[in-house]
């Protein structure tokens, strides 16, 4: 581990952050133990350690979207 930290700034939706700080306090950490743990195991697989993908009524609406235009559309929408 490195001697030294620095602070850091992130922007989210703050009922995210709610349930984040419940989730990881019912794992005995905090938020920053947690964002560290993602970073330390991207950094170990040289990526994002999980999945990105869109909800499957995204793809499904996307199958059947009119245009390639609609679909981009409605996927460019949030979704955590």
């Amino acid at each position: 581990m490195a001697g030294s930290t620095t602070n850091i700034s992130i922007r989210m939706d703050s009922d995210l952050k709610t349930q984040a700080d419940r989730l990881f306090g019912e794992l005995v950490m905090n938020l920053t133990t947690a964002f560290s743990i993602f970073v330390r195991q991207s950094l170990r697989e040289g990526r994002i350690p999980f999945d990105i993908s869109q909800p499957a009524r995204q793809r499904n609406s996307c199958r059947h979207a009119g245009s390639r235009k609609d679909c981009e559309r409605s996927s460019s929408k949030k979704v955590y």
